[in-house]
């Protein structure tokens, strides 16, 4: 079978040449790393290590956990080339989802209440975001976090997220200052939007 080329098929590999995994302990580790950057629903998470088997980049063995089944998925050789050869594709630009942005983008058909209540939210997302990356930062840190030979890479990725979040709030207040003075969302008043920067 061909390898997969989805980006999560990739991000998944990647996950599995750290070690062998179950599809919940997959799921919950692209939660707290990757899903930062990469958000893909649950339910994909769980069928994709079945293609990635299916493909023969990776295993599925049977264990019991007590009385109960679980499967464990491990990288094989052809998976871990499959992800090297990845490595040197060139990545595509980055993509925005941002349904906030999007409301923004529409509020002209809603109130300036509105307007104004959606550009708080992200702000106080952001700030909650932060925290939660700053944290982070700090676990990365700690003599007892797992695998400990990815603080570098762990850092570097941590670097952009705090950096985005932080954009992300200060356009946030500075959106809500631009419109303290604001009409409605179609009326900005004395507002000059040239000079807007």
């Amino acid at each position: 079978m061909a390898s997969p080329t989805t980006t999560t098929s990739q991000a998944l590999l990647g996950l599995l040449s750290l070690r062998s995994w179950t599809t919940y302990e997959l799921a919950k580790q692209v939660q707290r790393s990757v899903g930062w950057f990469w958000p893909r629903a649950e339910r994909k998470l769980y069928d994709e290590p079945k293609r990635l088997v299916a493909a023969g980049l990776a295993k599925s063995s049977a264990e019991m956990t007590g009385a109960r089944p679980r499967t464990v998925y491990t990288i094989t050789a052809r998976g871990r080339k499959a992800l090297q050869r990845w490595l040197d594709e060139p990545p595509v630009p980055p993509s925005l989802e941002f349904e906030g942005l999007v409301k923004v983008f529409f509020a002209d058909n809603g109130s300036l209440e509105q307007l104004r209540s959606t550009l708080e939210r992200i702000a106080e997302t952001s700030d909650v975001r932060l925290a939660e990356l700053e944290d982070k930062v700090e676990q990365n840190f700690a003599d007892d976090i797992p695998f400990p030979d990815r603080r570098a890479i762990n850092q570097v990725a941590l670097r952009f997220q705090l950096d985005h979040e932080r954009s992300i709030g200060t356009w946030a207040r500075w959106a809500l200052d631009q419109t303290a003075e604001w009409r409605t969302p179609t009326d900005p008043g004395d507002w000059v939007y040239q000079h807007a920067s």
